[in-house]
């Protein structure tokens, strides 16, 4: 069980569509919170545990899988991310550790909704939204065209999601997903469409 706000580490996630940086200021955050004394765990999903593999070879192409059963997988995998007992969110955050997470369960309700109904979506997300919310989500707002330039300057194999269509279906969801909770969770959003010192800048002052 967590523990109240007061006694406890921050949760903080940060979500954005593919190629809006994540990754690169989820870690700049962690350096900055560890150089100012925190205690920090940088974190993703899906996980580097056994269900979060298996997301990863599937997401890849190496075998299908229907959507429902993605979603259910990306859920087993995140609920597994919370509650493990080796470095699981929970007993990290209990211990007074700062929680970073490179996606949450914002990516779920954007990327299953592409053919799934969202509201079934979140509907199996319920036990997580309320056993561990984050305490601040953190969005790099990018435009499709800029997401797609950064895709393709990466020279990597695109995973089954990274095309136009289907990222201006994402941006448009996760738009979707903060309306729904915009009173009840904390959402920053951050333009991500400029350099990745200045975007590093604006984080800092958000986290201070």
């Amino acid at each position: 069980m967590l523990k109240p706000a007061d006694s406890r580490g921050k949760f903080i996630v940060f979500e954005g569509i593919d190629g809006s940086g994540k990754s690169t200021q989820a870690r700049l955050a962690a350096e900055y919170l560890s150089f100012i004394g925190k205690k920090v765990h940088l974190t993703r999903e899906p996980t580097t545990r056994p269900i979060g593999k298996l997301i990863r070879e599937a997401l890849s192409g190496t075998f299908e899988v229907s959507e429902a059963t993605m979603a259910a997988m990306f859920l087993a995998d995140r609920i597994d991310h919370i509650q493990n007992e080796e470095d699981g969110i929970i007993k990290l955050l209990n211990e007074g550790y700062t929680v970073i997470s490179d996606r949450y369960f914002w990516s779920s309700f954007a990327y299953h909704s592409l053919t799934l109904d969202m509201d079934w979506v979140i509907s199996i997300h319920e036990k997580v939204i309320k056993i561990c919310p984050p305490d601040l989500t953190i969005y790099l707002d990018l435009n499709v065209a800029s997401s797609l330039n950064r895709i393709d300057a990466r020279n990597e194999t695109q995973e089954i999601f990274e095309n136009r269509e289907v990222l201006t279906k994402v941006y448009n969801n996760y738009e979707q997903a903060f309306a729904r909770y915009h009173d009840v969770l904390k959402i920053t959003k951050v333009n991500a469409d400029q350099g990745i010192e200045e975007i590093a800048a604006v984080i800092k002052d958000v986290l201070a």
